[in-house]
């Protein structure tokens, strides 16, 4: 792995051998403050997902170790249960915050240890009842009437300490990540494949224009992955 561009060290421009430990310091967010970071990925023409309709299809190698480094940077994963359920998601080191506007949790994680998962819902939600039921009242934060108030959701984490948050999707909700200015940074990988067809992009639902400046540029076996800042 080598790294073409680091603008907060231009004295890594260049280098050839990259370690774990200098992939968790390239990586490492800002220290100091809070910071919600999203990680995507997606093939050359866009698409975020190949054939099994599940981004681990499309992931190289390179991909999957700034995945695992980013992961251990963090305190909390926040996903979308959709995408959760789809990926098959299931309770780990880290705790798992699920974002559902009808309250879902995802079969595979209804079994899991107390406080290991917890979901971010609003008031209207259908399953609401159940979610409680299932994950523990204290771990299911209402948070707005009909849809799920990010900012909320952000400063509620903070307050519980979680300071170093990563979202991982899915494209609806990085979409809204963005819309509610909630999202510090994107890290994004661009794997070398074209699957064409009907696949959906990184985000999805209403337009959302969001300015984003590049920090960090990697590249191994034509696999580029970058660190995007998020403008304000």
């Amino acid at each position: 792995m080598r790294v073409l561009l680091d603008r907060r060290n231009p004295a890594h421009d260049g280098a050839t051998e990259v370690s774990d430990d200098q992939l968790a310091t390239l990586y490492a967010p800002p220290a100091g403050r809070d910071w919600l970071r999203v990680n995507m990925v997606s093939t050359v023409d866009g698409a975020a997902t190949g054939d099994s309709e599940r981004s681990d299809s499309i992931h190289t190698p390179a991909d999957n170790r700034v995945f695992r480094a980013i992961r251990s940077l963090a305190d909390v994963v926040v996903v979308g249960a959709g995408t959760a359920a789809a990926e098959t998601y299931q309770a780990g080191e880290l705790p798992l915050v699920l974002v559902s506007r009808r309250g879902q949790v995802p079969d595979q994680l209804r079994d899991a240890e107390r406080g290991a998962v917890l979901l971010a819902t609003c008031a209207t939600a259908d399953g609401l009842t159940e979610a409680r039921s299932v994950l523990g009242e204290d771990n299911v934060l209402v948070l707005g009437s009909h849809s799920v108030d990010l900012p909320a959701l952000r400063q509620r984490l903070v307050e519980q300490g979680f300071v170093r948050l990563l979202a991982e999707g899915g494209p609806h909700l990085l979409r809204d990540l963005l819309a509610s200015d909630v999202a510090d940074e994107l890290c994004a990988t661009y794997v070398p494949r074209i699957v064409g067809g009907d696949r959906p992009r990184i985000t999805a639902g209403p337009p959302v224009d969001a300015a984003l400046d590049l920090q960090l540029l990697l590249e191994e076996d034509s696999t580029l992955l970058g660190r995007w800042d998020v403008l304000r």
